[in-house]
């Protein structure tokens, strides 16, 4: 055996181990997204979320592995408008650098990320049934329709020599986040507010019924982000390769402390107090804003970035508020409009143009946005996707899923 095939070897091997170690924390973000926002939803809702979150991640996984994956990633194909739709995970392609099938666990765990986003903005009022009607969709087809564009060589993402824009979004504050904030938005317009959120009087606050898991929740999330950004590195070929994750890590690290700092100081001298769900969408802001160039900037100004982008996703919120789009935990803001902030941030760091990420952000929001708003009508249309007034005032909780989640309440429904 010739050092050159032991060398390839070894290489597929480490590629091999890399990614699965990879993929298996971003699949830990499933359970951050979980305790999240059972944390920031009311008690009599906290069974029904938890639900949604593992039932979304078992429907990616299925969805994404019979149709989605051959959407997004076709083999020789460059600069592409329109993917084919085939059926099924392809054999591993000769000289890979890892098999197929470690690249399709890798790519089913951001698809997941992306469903988990709407999750947490459609809840306390859509049915259990509706939104895993629309999981299917959006795993299938229209995430990996517009994945196809970037990350699979599409015209988005190929390059200018391939025929491509040239579009750079590293580990997807626009093919993941944004789109799932695209997704979440289009639903929640036709959805409409909780009941009693919005009066004349102004906004009614509706306070998450457990904290502790909000903080748990951020943590793991800050922690499976390491293996969001770095795995996208893809391949550990080289010590270029494995200082560009340490870069990686230290990088998505410090956004996420500068965004959960100005966090901080926006509340304290905005409110006079020391917010704890403002500054944990401040940290995931952070990380949102980064995730387009984890790889390109110093560690000072990823702080920046991060800071930056959870200053903007912070006066989103309340702007989202008094145009009433309800959004229980700032969903919309913290990966919608931190995403945009990344993508855009990019050029600072990296040889491609303003107008080229700008193009990229509309064809993705556009997409997004568009297909799902015909979905979620559709879904309206022939099962409702909204839950009875009674049912929202009983909570999810007994009338979705027959179990609730802090029985020993009697009588703390708000």
């Amino acid at each position: 055996m010739s050092t050159e095939t032991i060398v390839n070897e070894h290489n597929y091997i480490f590629n091999t181990l890399f990614l699965l170690f990879s993929g298996a924390l971003v699949m830990w973000m499933a359970a951050g997204f979980s305790m999240l926002e059972a944390g920031l939803v009311r008690s009599k809702n906290t069974t029904e979320i938890l639900t949604k979150n593992i039932l979304l991640y078992a429907l990616a996984c299925i969805a994404y592995q019979i149709m989605g994956f051959d959407i997004m990633y076709q083999e020789n194909v460059t600069g592409g408008w329109l993917p084919s739709f085939g059926f099924g995970i392809e054999a591993t392609a000769e000289g890979a650098t890892q098999s197929r099938d470690v690249d399709f666990f890798f790519q089913v765990v951001f698809v997941a990320t992306a469903m988990s986003i709407v999750s947490g903005a459609v809840a306390e009022r859509m049915k259990l049934s509706a939104f895993l009607i629309f999981a299917i969709f959006m795993t299938a087809v229209i995430y990996p329709v517009e994945g196809y564009w970037t990350w699979g060589a599409g015209f988005l993402g190929a390059s200018v020599e391939d025929g491509g824009m040239g579009f750079s979004d590293f580990a997807g504050s626009g093919i993941v986040h944004l789109a799932g904030a695209m997704a979440a938005l289009s639903g929640v317009i036709l959805l409409g507010p909780r009941k009693g959120r919005y009066s004349n009087k102004g906004v009614k606050a509706m306070p998450g019924a457990n904290m502790p898991l909000v903080a748990l929740g951020t943590f793991i999330l800050w922690m499976g982000w390491l293996g969001f950004n770095g795995g996208s590195q893809l391949t550990m070929n080289s010590i270029g390769d494995a200082d560009a994750v340490g870069r990686i890590f230290v990088n998505t690290n410090a956004a996420a402390a500068a965004g959960a700092l100005i966090a901080y100081l926006l509340s304290t001298i905005l409110y006079g107090k020391a917010d704890l769900t403002l500054i944990v969408n401040g940290a995931l802001a952070g990380l949102v804003t980064i995730t387009a160039a984890p790889d390109s900037p110093t560690p000072t100004i990823a702080a920046l970035f991060g800071a930056f982008g959870a200053s903007i996703a912070f006066f989103a919120i309340n702007f989202f508020d008094k145009i009433k789009i309800d959004d229980p935990v700032g969903a919309i803001s913290v990966h919608g409009v931190a995403g945009v902030v990344g993508v855009m941030l990019v050029p600072f760091t990296k040889d491609v143009s303003f107008l080229t990420q700008f193009i990229g952000i509309a064809v993705i929001a556009g997409w997004v946005f568009g297909s799902s708003f015909i979905v979620w009508f559709v879904i309206k249309k022939v099962f409702g996707i909204r839950i009875s007034e009674q049912d929202e005032y009983e909570g999810a909780d007994a009338t979705e899923c027959g179990v609730e989640a802090y029985p020993e309440f009697v009588g703390g429904k708000s």
